[in-house]
């Protein structure tokens, strides 16, 4: 069962997760993928991935070259280290923990076992599409509700859509490409009501960007025993992308659904394991970080608005705005200029992404734009 399994879920890597390609739906969002090459070295700002231009900590790097040494050796002791850890930072018991190589691992994990046998998820559109593709492939069946006109989710129309084949509720907070946030309130609100249905699925990559993250968390749900499943990633805020590691908060019989299938610690390596644990001890340089990408995203949303262009307020570390421009000649100016940036087609109009960088990549970002576009 597991081989077929991980089988079955092999066919989702390379999908482009904002395709159009649907089983049964059709996005309002596509990802414009450049048609010429992208050339790391000529690129000055790299603002296209959602990275943080300012981790990981020293003391992070200094830790995964420290165990590179061990390499020859299996994780699991620092696996069980950083599940107790993150328990701790949660609220929660280690049985509540499972880690994966990246949150969206751990999103695709959920749709393989939830979508198995049929059924159906609802999930906002416009949102990241990972775990919709996913579960698609697998035989399930998207139920896209749109987003409200703040670009919130429609909690209520979710509600409304789940219906006795809905296998899952997927929610994106803040949400992505959006930038947008749903009111916490609301959100726990609707989680327990769902929850008695459903499981909910609330994917919190970005959350830690937040102003007092720990007020907008739904991971205190799953400690009063709700059917409410939390990603988080240590991709984002603790700048650690390329090293692949995240992890899921939810009720020890969701978990024991996917690791009677799939393993849970045994795709982590040891360096990334070393690195996230040192990373959550790092609260001083993850609260500058949090600063850092505050101040980028101040300056870029206010010089955007001063050349008299709309945007999506963003609660993360992107921002996103319609432009005038068809997306590749628009990229490929900014590549130009050493640029590389992220476009959409979103409302049937061409919108750019921008991930915060420094501020001085923020500056050449701006300037870029302006004789881009003009």
């Amino acid at each position: 069962m597991r081989s077929s399994l991980l089988a079955a879920g092999a066919m989702t890597f390379g999908f482009n997760h904002f395709t159009t390609q649907r089983a049964t739906a059709k996005t309002l969002v596509r990802e414009i993928v450049p048609n010429f090459n992208m050339e790391e070295p000529r690129i000055l700002a790299k603002l296209n991935s959602n990275e943080n231009a300012f981790g990981p900590a020293p003391e992070v790097i200094k830790a995964i070259v420290d165990s590179a040494s061990m390499g020859n050796r299996y994780g699991h002791g620092d696996a069980a280290t950083l599940i107790k850890m993150l328990a701790e930072k949660e609220g929660v018991a280690p049985e509540n923990i499972l880690l994966g190589p990246g949150s969206t691992d751990l999103l695709e994990k959920t749709a393989i076992v939830q979508f198995m046998g049929g059924g159906n998820v609802v999930s906002a559109d416009v949102s990241y599409m990972s775990l919709m593709n996913t579960a698609q492939r697998m035989g399930g069946v998207w139920k896209p509700v749109a987003l409200t006109s703040d670009y919130a989710h429609d909690l209520s129309a979710m509600q409304a859509a789940i219906d006795s084949e809905t296998k899952l509720v997927y929610i994106c907070n803040p949400n992505n490409p959006t930038g947008s946030i749903t009111d916490a309130a609301a959100l726990k609100t609707f989680c327990k009501q769902a929850a008695k249905k459903t499981p909910v699925f609330v994917d919190e990559a970005y959350l830690e960007f937040m102003v007092d993250p720990e007020a907008q968390t739904m991971a205190g749900l799953v400690k009063e025993g709700h059917d409410v499943m939390v990603a988080r990633t240590f991709s984002k805020i603790h700048g650690m992308a390329g090293l692949r590691i995240g992890y899921l908060v939810a009720t020890p019989e969701r978990i024991e659904k996917i690791t009677s299938m799939v393993r849970g610690t045994m795709g982590l390596c040891l360096t990334s394991l070393k690195g996230a644990i040192a990373s959550v001890q790092q609260e001083s340089f993850l609260a500058k970080c949090r600063d850092w990408n505050t101040e980028s995203r101040e300056f870029t949303t206010e010089a955007v608005k001063g050349l008299g262009y709309s945007f999506i307020p963003s609660y993360t570390s992107f921002l996103i705005f319609p432009i005038a421009m068809e997306s590749q000649p628009f990229m490929r100016g900014m590549y130009g200029k050493g640029v590389a940036v992220k476009t959409y087609n979103l409302y049937d109009k061409t919108w750019c992404r921008v991930s915060m960088g420094t501020m001085d990549e923020m500056k050449l970002f701006v300037e870029s734009f302006k004789q881009v576009t003009a």
